[in-house]
């Protein structure tokens, strides 16, 4: 008999348990997230091709002019041309996207095995580093405005030195990005 009251108050217990309500968690706010999704809004020329993939041809320049850290050589223009943008107004930049740059300056890696202590520096039109991979804000690339649909982004690129460099190749690339900040 003693038994058959601890099995029944066992099972009292736990189906006493079982059944009791569960806590309801209150909330205080509800967040909506907003976005859109849209087909390629420009038209992307690079450098006078008629093709967004492009390259940039640097001059050959003596190591003595890379003679040591932070020496520059070689300035080069180049341009992203953008027409049949829409929206037709507002400003357009382009973001340099994180990969082969150096993480504590921007610049982008030279292609191992090639020219040691170097790497290639981007600039805006006005002279100004861009600092390649790092966050939108804090890159410098600098926005111009759409005219008609149509905009010209003007860059330079240019060795950048580490140290006394040494001859080789110096070859690099860069993904990016057209934005509308």
């Amino acid at each position: 008999m003693k038994k058959s009251f601890l099995s029944i108050a066992a099972i009292g217990a736990l189906a006493a348990t079982a059944l009791a309500p569960m806590s309801a968690n209150a909330y205080d706010g509800t967040i909506t997230f907003n976005g859109s999704l849209s087909a390629q809004t420009c038209t992307i020329n690079g450098n006078g091709t008629s093709a967004k993939n492009f390259t940039v041809s640097l001059p050959t320049v003596s190591t003595s002019s890379l003679g040591s850290a932070s020496s520059t050589a070689g300035r080069t223009p180049f341009n992203i041309s953008l027409s049949s943008c829409t929206p037709g107004t507002g400003n357009v930049a382009t973001y340099f996207e994180p990969g082969n740059t150096d993480t504590s300056n921007g610049n982008l890696l030279v292609n191992s095995g090639g020219a040691g202590n170097v790497e290639i520096q981007l600039l805006n039109n006005d002279g100004s580093a861009i600092k390649a991979g790092f966050a939108k804000d804090s890159q410098n690339s600098k926005a111009v405005a759409l005219d008609s649909g149509a905009a010209t982004l003007s860059y330079f690129a240019q060795y950048f030195a580490t140290g006394a460099t040494t001859p080789g190749a110096a070859v690099s690339q860069v993904n990016y990005t057209i934005t509308y900040p």
